[in-house]
């Protein structure tokens, strides 16, 4: 499930804003984003090691409502807001590429009814059915992975060093953090019900790297650093460039693009599930059920309520302080919290 969440996100947005935020050296930016990524999973990891079988909503209710408000909240309000981001953003990205006839409103819609479906079936129902998304698309993604190297041009590589950081400022590159912050989340939310390895994990996330990097580098090497930033969705073009004569479909694009739209879906499932088990804590008499019908109806009232792609760009950028606040907070409270229970017991 972590790299399937992380793959939706990935190939999409995550080009652009990279080779936006700098003229070369893009490895530089790439390689910031994973080590701010690994340095507060293992945090997450190392934090929620020591309550086994708990899951963050029962952690931080232990320690009292204020770490609630001051932790949940934020969290709960990050979630709604992605999953508006999301289902905005991949629909107006399904209108560009290859449905430019079907309304907005339709698609937002099948990109919420899925979901809305398997989150009122619970977190077993969604993992059983990202297990069998696995088996059905990773193969195909991996394969056309391998063959977009087709058109590259190595000479577009160089120069390889930049010795200007400003990158990190520019709103481009905090945007890219959508694709880093919010995916491994769903690891605290999901135990007892779910248990996992801290070292799968890892290996998890060791198999995710590369698509970061390939998912910048596959359009740079294939149209060079100017031509790849007029694009919104690079790799996407880039795919688009592959000629295959021997294979049974003409475009790999729309294949990729449906295995890729497969993957935001279950992040959809997992967002929409884990913001309604919030409010459930809070309000236990409403069923699960009614809270993500509920949810499902807000998120897609406020999509339709943003008119075009430059309003999506903008809800980026005002997401970015939840993004960080929760990239950073919970993480660091989760291992607080841990380190100070420890103290307790001894």
């Amino acid at each position: 499930m972590y790299i399937l969440t992380h793959l939706g996100l990935i190939f999409f947005l995550y080009p652009a804003n990279i080779i936006e935020s700098t003229d070369q050296g893009h490895w530089i930016p790439i390689s910031l984003g994973i080590i701010i990524h690994i340095a507060f999973v293992l945090l997450y990891l190392k934090g929620l090691s020591f309550f086994p079988g708990r899951n963050i909503i029962t952690i931080y209710s232990s320690f009292g409502k204020v770490y609630l408000i001051l932790f949940l909240l934020p969290v709960f309000l990050y979630f709604i807001s992605a999953a508006i981001i999301i289902v905005r953003a991949y629909s107006e990205i399904l209108t560009i590429i290859f449905l430019a006839n079907t309304p907005l409103w339709a698609l937002m819609a099948l990109l919420l009814f899925i979901p809305l479906f398997l989150s009122i079936q619970g977190v077993q129902a969604i993992f059983r059915t990202g297990i069998l998304v696995s088996f059905l698309f990773l193969p195909f993604l991996l394969f056309v992975l391998i063959v977009s190297f087709q058109n590259v041009d190595v000479s577009y590589l160089y120069p390889i060093w930049n010795n200007d950081f400003s990158f990190i400022t520019k709103q481009s590159y905090i945007n890219s953090f959508f694709a880093i912050s919010g995916g491994f989340l769903f690891l605290g939310f999901v135990q007892p019900e779910i248990s996992f390895q801290r070292k799968k994990i890892v290996i998890a996330f060791a198999a995710v790297i590369p698509a970061f990097i390939l998912s910048v580098y596959i359009p740079l090497l294939t149209f060079g650093k100017a031509t790849a930033e007029t694009f919104v969705f690079p790799f996407v073009l880039a795919l688009d460039t592959i000629a295959l004569s021997w294979i049974m479909f003409d475009r790999a694009t729309v294949f990729f693009l449906l295995s890729l739209i497969t993957f935001i879906m279950l992040f959809i499932t997992l967002v929409l599930w884990k913001a309604s088990i919030i409010i459930h804590h809070s309000f236990p008499s409403i069923k699960t059920g009614y809270i993500v019908a509920a949810l499902t109806i807000v998120i897609y009232i406020a999509c339709l309520l943003i008119p075009n792609w430059q309003q999506v760009q903008m809800l980026f950028k005002w997401n970015s302080v939840l993004r960080f606040y929760v990239l950073f907070t919970v993480p660091l409270s989760i291992c607080f919290l841990g380190h100070l229970s420890k103290k307790k017991v001894y």
